[in-house]
């Protein structure tokens, strides 16, 4: 896993120098608090997953100019807008390791710099002068605002099944990933189809990423996630560990765990863990994302041999094989 994550970075690591140059100079604002959320917020780590999709579905598509370093930025900030709101809506208090800037700051201030965020992102974006690219962005941004409402009223509701989980996760966390690794093929103008594999691409990696953060939930460490352990179950939210517990579990662990979903229940997280692990749950759940990361890989079939070709199937094993 290491050795791929590397080659994966290598690839990409002069460009994202480029983006990562390009996300300080963006951050700039008059106005001393934003700039202080932002830069803490963007500085906290991350695997910048996003951007090196745009980095290198462009690569893969061979692009030669570089609006990628302008769109892999955009996505980054989005997706930190997005982090900022999460962590108001959930009342997170730790996220990568650290306090989240909404327990730093205040619940106010990290909305409002995710205001910001967003409106930088699309001013970048505009920039670009692309109105196709404006409209994948567009469109992703707003589904990804429909997910976090789905999420919402999925909370505490221990009925949502399995399609209804993978609709929130599809909306809410593969839409970027889905926009991202669309942007390289249309910036290289590589045509309908190609953008169409990239799109499933990233739609089946986004997915397959999100079912394994899920899975972490129950079976990582908290020094290694950056977050607190049963942070799901505080909140009430029925993930696929869960939802696999309550469908084919023994009747009293399903009982228990729609008990603490409905009531958002942490205190008896121990019970759900032995109840989550003697059901399958984390096996069958971690077979669903293996399965979403062979369909991207899957996607990428028309594109021609590169390195950066690999990059990507060796980035859908790693959504998969990680502690974190």
């Amino acid at each position: 896993m290491t050795d791929s994550l590397a080659f994966v970075r290598s690839l990409v690591a002069a460009d994202m120098q480029a983006v990562d140059q390009l996300i300080r100079d963006r951050l700039h604002s008059e106005v001393v608090l934003v700039r202080q959320v932002a830069e803490y917020i963007v500085a906290s780590g991350g695997k910048r997953l996003r951007p090196i999709l745009v980095l290198l579905s462009a690569k893969a598509h061979r692009y030669q100019a570089n609006h990628h370093h302008d769109l892999a930025a955009v996505v980054e900030f989005i997706h930190t807008a997005t982090l900022l709101h999460d962590d108001v809506v959930d009342e997170s208090s730790m996220r990568r390791g650290r306090d989240t800037a909404n327990a730093l700051f205040g619940n106010a201030a990290s909305v409002l710099v995710g205001d910001f965020l967003y409106s930088r992102a699309f001013q970048i974006m505009v920039e670009c002068d692309d109105m196709r690219v404006m409209r994948v962005l567009a469109d992703a941004t707003n589904v990804i605002a429909e997910g976090e409402v789905l999420q919402l009223m999925n909370i505490g509701d221990a009925d949502v099944d399995e399609t209804a989980y993978l609709k929130v996760v599809q909306y809410k966390t593969a839409k970027l990933f889905e926009a991202a690794a669309r942007l390289g093929a249309i910036l290289a103008n590589a045509g309908e189809a190609a953008e169409m594999a990239m799109s499933r691409y990233g739609m089946h990696l986004g997915t397959a990423f999100q079912i394994v953060d899920d899975i972490l939930d129950y079976s990582g460490d908290a020094g290694e996630i950056g977050k607190n352990l049963g942070d799901d179950l505080a909140e009430g939210k029925p993930t696929l560990p869960l939802i696999y517990v309550m469908r084919q579990g023994l009747p009293e662990d399903a009982a228990l765990v729609r008990r603490a979903i409905q009531e958002a229940d942490r205190e008896c997280f121990s019970e759900i863990l032995t109840a989550v692990q003697r059901s399958g749950a984390l096996e069958y759940a971690l077979q669903v994302a293996k399965q979403e990361a062979e369909h991207a890989i899957a996607s990428l079939a028309a594109l021609p041999a590169s390195d950066a070709r690999n990059a990507l199937e060796a980035l859908a094993r790693l959504a998969v094989d990680r502690s974190h």
